[in-house]
């Protein structure tokens, strides 16, 4: 292609790719926040790296490595950490200022009992003007106490969240987090009184807050239906009722900044019937009846007209006659005062009913719903008493969500919580979001994640995991590690609902991360396997390494093995295995029974010469209980591997027996068929399993053998033998048998060779036992590998029988004598 002569479509394109290519990787732009974000902090005696990308790694802390001690803040600090955590002023015009009216006593008394050092839980109604009292209380108990004054919001926290949160408001440790001992060593010394409003907590949670913090004393701002102190708690209760009459048209007045009419008096009088006195009813009242002032002077006000002043019709129309608001209105008047606001402002409500009720920040107002000017919506909608302060923040009033929803502003919840979960994405992803600030809309972050993950449509669950992979850095290095394992637990349910392995196996290293650091090794260890699993099927292996770091510190506190590495001393270890020679080419020749079973009335063991008896002992058990019961493919299959076991016995046994001819009969290594041999006619025509040619070792012996063998060696023999050269047969049984020596003809004889397949002894075999009048000798266990006498002694039938069923189960290695020629 001609690079000078370029169609003018191709060369616009290459000027944006190469405009693109040489554009330098700006750290603030969001595809490299994650690399931005990394954060290192130390968490109790661990080091803990804060990495988007892989998974957060930790390992122990160095002594020289450890922070100092934390050190208090002064009282400029706590003031500048007071003003920077408290909710942001509402743009717009303020609204009057309202007094705290018939709550003197009360004031009066909490102060005196925070002065004693006592601790008081105010119990009222939502709406009550309970977080007023609390805030006068606090401004007047600001010398009390070497702290200070700590205001804290037990909105959605915990026992642990709480103890923190008094952490942080006193000491100044950047980057620091201490275990759970030296938390309660660093709040035990603390000497504030904590003001704790919205306290979700009770019984023994409480107990135990309190228990932490011996020297605070606190004022608990909590509703009726929250659980009860414990008895011995010492806490005094303080309920609060709602306002007088009196009083409560005069803040009616206060807030419409105005004197009333006796027809609008008379309305508050109703109103104060219906809503028990609650100051938060009487707030919203005043904004509906300047809302009537409005209207009255301009009907056209809240109609959202927008067009050019050259556009608007001519002429202004004259005062309305608006009518009072019903008395249903005026104690639920949310969906009134809301059609009244202007068009942001009802947008921006939506958001919060999407949201469960929590309110973004007004600076994240604009883009949510596409108006530049839509943070003024958080001004009029507070002046309306539609919102209340939580914490450094606000949420819709007590009674406000459920009306809003029942006018049908949940209607579109899904969509916003989505359209908020992929802003709150991409913002808290920008490396230009500083942790505290990711931090302060936690609530926010983790509402729009609850609405999406059991979503059922395509992309909500993505979006929540995609939300939750660039939240939970952010939460990490914040210090706010209640909202971290919220939102690691919602986007690893998100991301198994989606099918996003990847992303659910670093949800569980995350998760097996801050276990660890909390101290629970289990979780930690069932987490970082699961994800170590989902990572190695994934070849992640940048992400395995860090997982299978975690989990060896995991061992190492634990006091396991470490994955992978030794096992520690005293456990046991496998026995290693012995491989022997194969069997000769040429096979083996036919030997007398090694190993005969042993019976409950002679256990006789015999072993070859330098095989210890414990070893010897220990083979018969195994073995013979292996072929005790085996079919005879098993046995067939089985036969090569023993063999080669007894190589050097079977060689030696052989090498004896046949030295000589006994009584003059000759041996071969060549096989005669017979039909009998067969279950399906001659052996020879069938194919055997031993590949040497051979007889098969391990056939039953006949009924009149006695199924012992001669041992070889330099061994004292019986009586009965006439020294090394005695023949393999000498064993025979005594006049009791038939015949003294098996004839050729007899099938069952062990002088001919077997079939390759071992056949199970027979019922009257097995079952057969000596008569009364025959006794069966018990040799000692000095005499097992002896030779047993030769001559007529009372071992008659049975006990051969006996005998022949006891080499007819053990296996391969007891074979008959050579056949006759």
């Amino acid at each position: 292609m001609d690079r000078t002569n370029r169609e003018p479509e191709e060369y616009d394109r290459s000027d944006e790719d190469a405009g693109r290519r040489r554009q330098p990787r700006d750290p603030l732009t969001p595809e490299y926040g994650h690399q931005a974000r990394t954060v290192q902090l130390i968490s109790g005696d661990f080091v803990l790296t804060v990495n988007p990308v892989d998974g957060s790694e930790i390992e122990p802390c160095r002594p020289g490595a450890r922070p100092a001690a934390p050190v208090r803040h002064t009282a400029a600090e706590r003031t500048e950490r007071e003003r920077a955590t408290a909710p942001p002023v509402p743009p717009g015009p303020p609204g009057p200022p309202l007094p705290l009216l018939e709550r003197q006593e009360e004031r009066e008394r909490l102060v005196r009992l925070l002065a004693r050092g006592r601790s008081v839980r105010v119990t009222g109604l939502a709406g009550s003007g309970r977080t007023a009292l609390l805030n006068a209380v606090g401004d007047d108990c600001a010398d009390l106490a070497p702290d200070g004054v700590v205001r804290l919001s037990g909105y959605k926290r915990t026992t642990t969240d709480l103890l923190y949160g008094l952490f942080e408001a006193v000491y100044r440790a950047p980057l620091y987090r201490p275990d759970r001992e030296g938390l309660l060593a660093l709040v035990h010394g603390i000497g504030a009184v904590v003001v704790l409003d919205d306290l979700e907590i009770g019984g023994t949670a409480l107990q135990e807050l309190l228990d932490a913090t011996p020297e605070c004393a606190f004022l608990f701002g909590t509703t009726p239906d929250v659980a009860a102190p414990t008895a011995d708690s010492g806490i005094e209760e303080v309920f609060l009722a709602g306002l007088g009459r009196s009083s409560s048209i005069e803040l009616l007045e206060r807030v419409v900044e105005r004197t009333l009419t006796d027809e609008e008096a008379n309305w508050a009088g109703d109103l104060w019937f219906e809503s028990e006195g609650l100051p938060l009813r009487f707030v919203q009242a005043g904004a509906l009846l300047r809302q009537r002032d409005q209207l009255r002077t301009d009907p056209e006000a809240f109609d959202g007209y927008d067009d050019e002043a050259a556009d608007a019709p001519f002429g202004k129309p004259g005062p309305a006659d608006v009518p009072l608001p019903s008395l249903g209105e005026g104690a639920a008047p949310a969906a009134l005062l809301a059609s009244r606001v202007s068009e942001a402002a009802r947008d921006t409500l939506r958001f919060a009913v999407a949201l469960g009720g929590e309110l973004p920040h007004q600076a994240h107002l604009p883009a949510l719903v596409g108006d530049t000017h839509a943070d003024a919506a958080l001004g009029e909608l507070f002046l309306c008493g539609l919102l209340s302060p939580a914490g450094p923040r606000y949420r819709l009033a007590a009674g406000v969500l459920a009306q809003l929803e029942a006018s049908g502003y949940g209607a579109d919840a899904a969509a916003h919580a989505l359209t908020a979960a992929q802003h709150y994405a991409w913002w808290s992803g920008h490396p230009s979001v500083t942790p505290e600030r990711a931090v302060a809309e936690a609530d926010a972050v983790l509402a729009s994640m609850t609405l999406l993950v059991p979503g059922d449509q395509a992309g909500r669950t993505s979006a929540a995991v995609l939300l939750a992979r660039s939240a939970a850095p952010a939460f990490a290095a914040g210090l706010q590690w209640g909202a971290w394992e919220k939102v690691l637990r919602t986007g690893q349910e998100a991301a198994r609902i989606a099918g996003e392995v990847a992303e659910e196996a670093y949800f569980h290293h995350e998760l097996g991360v801050l276990a660890l650091c909390a101290g629970n090794l289990d979780r930690a260890r069932a987490e970082l396997e699961t994800s170590i699993g989902m990572r190695g099927a994934l070849a992640d292996k940048a992400g395995a390494v860090a997982g299978r770091r975690a989990l060896a510190l995991v061992a190492d506190r634990s006091g396991g093995p470490v994955p992978g590495g030794r096992a520690p001393s005293g456990e046991l270890v496998p026995t290693a295995r012995h491989e022997e020679s194969a069997p000769p080419p040429g096979g083996v020749p036919a030997a007398m029974p090694l190993f005969p079973r042993q019976t409950e009335e002679q256990p006789t063991l015999v072993s070859r010469q330098g095989v210890p008896a414990a070893r010897a002992a220990h083979v018969l058990g195994g073995r013979a209980a292996v072929f005790r019961g085996a079919r005879r493919n098993m046995v067939a299959v089985g036969a090569g591997a023993l063999l080669a076991a007894v190589l050097g016995t079977v060689v030696t046994l052989g090498a004896t027996s046949g030295s000589e001819d006994p009584e003059g009969r000759n041996v071969t290594t060549e096989q005669s068929a017979d039909e009998d041999d067969s279950e399906s006619g001659l052996s020879a025509d069938e194919p055997t399993d031993d590949a040497s040619g051979g007889g098969e070792p391990g056939g039953p012996p006949a009924p009149g053998t006695s199924g012992r063998a001669t041992p070889s060696g330099s061994e004292t023999p019986s009586p009965g033998t006439s020294g090394p050269d005695a023949s393999p047969t000498s064993g025979a049984p005594s006049s009791g048998s038939p015949s003294s020596r098996p004839t050729s003809g007899d099938p069952s004889s062990t002088g001919k060779p077997t079939k390759p397949t071992p056949t199970r002894p027979t019922p009257t075999e097995t079952t057969t036992e000596p008569s009364p009048t025959e006794t069966t000798t018990e040799p000692s266990p000095s005499e097992t590998t002896t030779e047993p006498e030769t001559s007529n002694s009372a071992s008659g039938p049975a006990e051969s029988a006996t005998a022949s069923a006891t080499t007819t189960g053990s296996g391969p290695e007891s074979s008959d004598g050579p056949p006759v020629a």
